[in-house]
């Protein structure tokens, strides 16, 4: 075994040893390629350009989903709208293959939004890997950094590289994390983002002024700082159903697939009954394959299709919390390695606050989690340990639940050692599942997934899968200095409390944030903020605009209230309380943009604020056992 990984470490990235260390030689990610593939590439690139950045309409969507015959059928139909099957509907769309999606709430509503916005190789699995001689672990870690890579390059404006500090309060554990960090680094090879490096005690106090110099009466030895990347999860999963959408897939959230339609003669699933809960309508869709990309609820979706399916997700609960700023600096996240559960806990700044995470707990499930308090507790008492100041339950800001769709034997006590790698398998005939995994390896769990499909149905693809190089919508056009172009060129009209239409600069907060969202789509939302005197910001302290609602309504499917402040927007993730002031301003927009009567606006008043009571912010707390209050 010792020698087999050996040969992995040594010979996986392709690593020569010289008389000074190691030197990575990992061959570059266009040599990965072949010509066919590059050439499909820029076709695909080429034809979605053509076609610009307006999307088909939500109604000819449904018009193509419900045009579908059992003589002219859809070759996939994917059932789940989160990374992974908007990462399916790409993949198949740029195949040539005629695609459908149906998510039943949101895109990116479930784990997809709620993960801990780290677009990372492992460093867990990595100890594991070492420690555990565990090839499956390293092969986990290998994987999802060479993915994320891809992740990085294909959306700029949504991802970015982000320092994290491992305090060292032991002489001992400099030299461990350290050489175990360097290992990381090597694994990534020519896709390494920056080196690992040590930092003093007087280092790394100047560069997280927050750290606490001492822990149990141990004093700080130094840090040793690594990179992973970042990113904005829901804009992501959303970039990837609308450049889907661009290549010609049919995407349609908010519609469920209610029963599914079988061969009388061998019971293989050929399609899937729809219910549209925006209209109450139902109509049928034809498949010649039908992929469960579900998540959490795939074992739902595959008892649908067969009532005897046996189980295949052990479902895990992660909290996490939102804090203010000054807890963390900008650019700069905290890594507290070992917790009571035996996870790592992260605090990282996210869109301006501070992102504190994660648990991993046994948990049922539910379409909307809710964190328990204590669960809120232990991921607070976990990094009050590691800084000078006490972090309070009443700066909570927002706190949420997701569930991971764990693939592995329900039966298992503790999911903390449960295997990340995802799982492609057929059943019932004609249903490829596709679940397990983490954000990061999204993109080759689709593939995978298409793979399977295509010869589930004797599919016959223009293609292969050419999703590791292809620019997500944004991502054309898109520089760092984007947002200067919004600051110089555009102002904010805004409609004052007395009705008067003032103008307002484009200031560099809203101008980074419009560029790091939209990308190099980001001048259209500044235009309507501008043309249509919806430049006012909808919450003090927050560069979320007006114009962003109507965008989002127009651009990016966004159907209700809850689509915005929680997906489109990050309000109800950032600052729960926030959001609930900015409801009533977001349901007015939307009401324009989509023609609500009175009766729906209340409705989707009533929903939001429901949704909202499941972040429990300070506010929200359920009760107070004395231990974070001041």
């Amino acid at each position: 075994m010792r020698s087999r990984l050996k040969k992995i470490l040594l010979g996986g990235v392709g690593v020569a040893v010289t008389a000074i260390g190691f030197v990575a030689v990992a061959p570059s990610v266009q040599s990965l390629r072949n010509p066919e593939q590059i050439a499909a590439a820029e076709r695909w690139k080429k034809k979605i350009e053509s076609v610009g950045d307006k999307l088909p309409s939500r109604a000819s969507n449904v018009s193509t989903l419900a045009g579908t015959t059992p003589s002219s059928p859809l070759d996939i139909l994917i059932i789940g709208g989160g990374a992974t099957g908007c990462g399916c509907a790409l993949d198949g769309a740029t195949r040539g293959l005629k695609i459908g999606l149906v998510e039943r709430d949101d895109f990116a509503c479930g784990t997809s939004s709620r993960s801990t916005k780290l677009v990372h190789g492992g460093v867990r699995y990595l100890e594991k890997a070492v420690f555990h001689m565990d090839l499956g672990q390293l092969k986990l870690v290998f994987h999802a950094l060479d993915e994320r890579y891809h992740m990085l390059h294909n959306a700029p404006h949504l991802c970015a590289p982000l320092p994290t500090m491992t305090p060292c309060y032991e002489l001992w554990e400099i030299p461990y994390y350290w050489s175990g960090l360097k290992l990381y680094d090597l694994i990534a090879g020519r896709q390494l983002l920056h080196l690992s490096r040590f930092y003093s005690a007087e280092q790394s106090k100047a560069l997280f002024p927050t750290l606490s110099q001492n822990d149990h009466g141990r004093s700080l030895k130094g840090t040793v700082v690594y990179y992973d990347g970042q990113f904005d999860d829901s804009r992501y999963n959303l970039a990837l159903a609308c450049t889907a959408a661009l290549a010609g897939a049919s995407i349609l959230n908010h519609a469920e697939a209610v029963a599914f339609h079988k061969q009388d003669s061998t019971g293989r699933v050929i399609g899937a009954r729809i219910k549209d809960h925006l209209t109450g309508k139902e109509f049928d869709v034809h498949a010649k394959v039908v992929i469960n990309a579900g998540g959490p609820f795939c074992d739902e979706v595959r008892r649908l299709a067969d009532k005897e399916a046996k189980p295949l997700i052990c479902p895990s609960s992660g909290v996490h919390v939102v804090l203010p700023d000054f807890y963390s600096p900008d650019g700069m996240g905290l890594i507290v390695p070992k917790t009571k559960d035996g996870r790592v806990v992260f605090m990282l700044p996210w869109l301006g606050r501070t992102l504190a995470g994660t648990t991993d707990s046994n948990t049922s499930i539910t379409m909307l989690p809710e964190p328990h308090e204590e669960e809120i507790e232990f991921v607070l008492d976990a990094i009050n340990d590691y800084l000078c100041v006490k972090v309070q339950r009443s700066d909570v800001l927002s706190a949420w639940s997701g569930i991971r769709p764990l693939a592995s034997d329900p039966s298992s006590v503790s999911t903390a050692n449960i295997s990340r790698d995802h799982v492609v398998c057929k059943g019932p005939e004609g249903m490829v599942t596709v679940t397990g995994g983490k954000w990061t390896t999204y993109r080759s769990m689709a593939e995978d997934a298409i793979n399977e499909a295509i010869k589930l149905g004797n599919l016959t693809p223009d293609n292969d899968c050419i999703t590791k190089d292809l620019l997500l919508i944004g991502g054309d056009g898109w520089d760092p200095s984007l947002f200067t172009t919004l600051t110089q060129q555009y102002i904010r009209m805004k409609r004052s409390y007395g009705g008067k239409i003032v103008p307002g600069v484009m200031d560099t907060q809203v101008a980074k944030h419009l560029a790091h969202s939209y990308g190099g789509l980001c001048q259209k939302v500044a235009k309507i903020a501008q043309e249509e005197s919806l430049g006012k910001r909808l919450a003090h302290g927050y560069p979320y605009l007006e114009a962003e609602v109507a965008y989002c309504a127009r651009n990016e499917y966004c159907e209700t209230a809850v689509d915005f402040i929680a997906r489109r927007a990050r309000l109800a993730f950032l600052d729960t309380d926030a959001a609930g002031r900015a409801l009533e301003r977001v349901i007015e927009i939307l009401a324009a943009e989509h023609q609500w009567n009175r009766t729906r606006r209340k409705a989707e008043l009533v929903k939001a604020k429901a949704f909202l009571e499941t972040f429990k912010s300070s506010q929200n707390a359920q009760f107070h056992d004395g231990k974070h209050y001041a």
